[in-house]
Formats: structure tokens, sequence, C-alpha cells
């Protein structure tokens, strides 16, 4: 061959590590490995025992490659004969499980190259995938004689997971979603977590609960240096709320909703920028069968034996109109102030009512709200709920003081 084919990975060069020798001063070196070490000029004055030096040392190997960081790459092509060569065409294809995809910088051939010259260029890919991927280098030229040659050359590499993400939904009466991000380092080195965001679905609008306000200014849970050290795990907490043209449907929803995407950006070793995004997050919505009673206010802590109000919504989840009566019933804590038996009228499919009820506590402490009936007149059909929500009851003393 007239020419010959170089490619080299482009990666930052990474900081000299040594392995500090020490012995005691009554050992025979005595002093020696000390003063050696305060010597040599790759160690920090002052921490010469420590391995991390002040050095910058460049790549010695290919290196690991992580999903969602750039795969950089350095191709050339250098004319080593005494003769020129022309039409030479370098072309450059990443080969993955998947697809095979065109790096090149440029389709089309240079016109010569003469002895001792070579053709330079750069590629740059996102890795997006995980396993195994090949680069392809293929080069095609005319020597002087008009004989065509052409060869390739294959580099394989292997692109690993850099984290491992696990989410967990917490489904709230109030239509309300939580969601629980466990973020885990699986590589071998530190991460500088730069940003973890959930980019909610159409239907929700999103409050992230990862900073806490100091002195009138906000501040990350996890302090102000976000480092995420190997194999440690970080917990994201989001809430999720229906959008207003959603919220009246929210009670209705049946079977999988999409809630969004989690996009994180980290940064490694001398600045390194990695980015993924999960696939679409999703979650099964929870099961209220054909009317939901939910609590939209109550009030923490209440009085012994002192009325206290609260505000519930009911929603028609069936396909059917309902004609629904509310009952009562006392339990041994808790009892309801107002008429039982009363007619609440009819309600339409997807509709909901909001039903003001007085209710009173005789013991202290902790009490579930319970005893609620809804009885639908169309088919006979009772439905329960109890264990609506928790009040604490304390004595007016307690509370006045």
């Amino acid at each position: 061959y007239f020419l010959i084919f170089a490619v080299m990975r482009l990666t930052k060069p990474t900081l000299f590590t040594n392995i500090p020798v020490t012995c005691e001063e009554r050992d025979l070196p005595g002093n020696l490995f000390n003063q050696l070490m305060k010597d040599d000029p790759s160690t920090v004055k002052g921490a010469e025992t420590l391995m991390l030096g002040e050095m910058l040392t460049l790549p010695q190997n290919f290196g690991n490659i992580f999903l969602g960081e750039t795969f950089s790459s350095y191709i050339s092509v250098h004319n080593d004969s005494n003769q020129v060569v022309k039409d030479i065409l370098v072309k450059a294809d990443l080969q993955t499980s998947s697809q095979r995809l065109n790096l090149s910088a440029s389709s089309s051939a240079v016109a010569e190259l003469k002895p001792d010259c070579c053709i330079d260029d750069v590629i740059h890919h996102e890795v997006k995938e995980i396993g195994t991927h090949i680069l392809v280098c293929a080069v095609s030229y005319t020597t002087q004689t008009g004989e065509k040659m052409y060869f390739r050359k294959f580099f394989k590499f292997q692109v690993l997971k850099p984290l491992d993400v696990k989410t967990k939904f917490y489904n709230a009466e109030t239509d309300e979603v939580f969601l629980e991000a466990q973020i885990q380092n699986i590589t071998t080195s530190p991460m500088f977590m730069e940003k973890v965001s959930l980019e909610p679905s159409m239907m929700y609008n999103v409050a992230e609960l990862n900073t806490v306000d100091t002195a009138g200014e906000s501040e990350s849970t996890f302090g102000s240096r976000t480092y995420l050290q190997p194999m440690d795990t970080r917990q994201y907490l989001y809430c999720l709320k229906p959008k207003q043209e959603f919220a009246e449907k929210a009670g209705v929803i049946k079977g999988v909703t999409v809630i969004g995407k989690l996009d994180i950006v980290w940064k490694t070793n001398l600045g390194e920028r990695g980015r993924l995004q999960t696939s679409q997050l999703q979650r099964m919505a929870p099961g209220y069968g054909d009317v939901r009673l939910s609590l939209e206010t109550i009030p923490d802590t209440v009085n012994l034996e002192e009325p206290f109000d609260i505000t519930c919504k009911i929603t028609n989840c069936s396909e059917r109109t309902m004609d629904l009566v509310l009952e009562m019933c006392n339990t041994n804590s808790i009892h309801w102030c107002g008429v039982s038996g009363r007619q609440l009228g009819k309600l339409h499919p997807s509709s909901s009512l909001h039903l003001a009820l007085t209710l009173l506590s005789s013991v202290q402490g902790l009490q579930s709200v319970s005893g609620l009936r809804l009885t639908d007149t169309f088919l006979k059909r009772t439905y329960e709920y109890d264990d609506i929500a928790q009040v604490c009851v304390v004595s007016s003393e307690v509370k006045q003081s």
C-alpha cells in the first residue's frame, strides 16, 4: 500500500498518579524514600504521600466509553511512498447492533496527495446505544499508473452503561403523582451531577422537590457540590399535578398514563460531558371503581367535641348516570352532624360534585374519618368509604396554649 492509515481516540488527559513508598526512620533506608518523594516533580508539595499528582498524563489506552458521552476520534491518512496518489476518499462508519452511521466530515474525494503529506479528519458521535460498536474506516485511491486501490480497517470498542436509574410512583388522593428517581453511579470515577430534571408530559405540571430555601436562596438538598461517588445512589423527588384542562378528567383516567422523561446531565474527569434521557415513564393509574370519593379540604388539628368542616369531592368514574344517596354512619370516635340518607341528585359520567360535611370527635388522638356510604338507586349498589383521612384531635386547652 502507498498510504498508511492511523486512528486515535481523542480524550482528555488525566492527573498523574504515583504510588508512595515510605518506611520508618529506624529502617535501613532511613529518610531516603521521603526525600525522593519530595524531590519528585510530579508529587504535590507538602502532600507527597497522596497518590494524586500535579502533572497531567496522556491516555495510555483506549479507555472506557459510556452511554451518553461523545466519542471523538482523530483519523489520519499519510502518503508513505515517493509517488503522488490521486482521488483519495476516506470514509468512516460506525456500526452498532441496530444501525450503521456515516461519521465522515466530507464525502468528496481529495484530488491528490503528495509524498509525506497527510489527510486529517476529526469525527464526533454522541453514543446512544449500549454494547459493541465497530468503527469501520475505508480508504480508496488511485496510483500514478491508474491502478485503483482500496483497504479497510476495523476498530471495535464496547459502550458501557454509566448510570442505573430506578423509578417509583406514589399516587396521592388529590390527583398528584410523586415520582422518586433513584440514580446510581456504576462507573469507577466520581461524577458531577450538573442537572437532573423531569420533562413532564402534556398532561402534567412538575415541581422539583430537591431544593430547600436557606436565607432566601434555593440550595440543593445534596449540598453545593453535587458529586456522586462510584456505586453511590441518590434519590430525586418530583411532584406532578394535572393541568387545569386535565384536572377534571384525572379522577376517571384508567389504564397506563405517560408521566414524562428524565433528563440527566453529568461531567467526569476533566469536564467531559455526558447526557442521558430516559424513555417515557409510565405509571398504572389507580382504579377507583365506579364512584371515587376524595377529600379536598380537612383541618390538620381539631378540638375535642367541637364541630369541624371537611369538603369531599365525588366523581362518577362509570359510563352511566348515577342517582346517589348519602348516608353517614357514626363510629366510636367520629360523629357526623347533619341529615343522613339525603339525595345528592343525578351525577353524569366523568362529572363531579363537591360536598361540605360537618363532624366532631369524642376521642383524643389521631382519629380516622370513616363511615360514609353512597348508594346508587338505579342499581341498588352501595359504596362504602372508611379510613378516608386522619385528623389529630386535641383538647381545647392544649390547642389554645
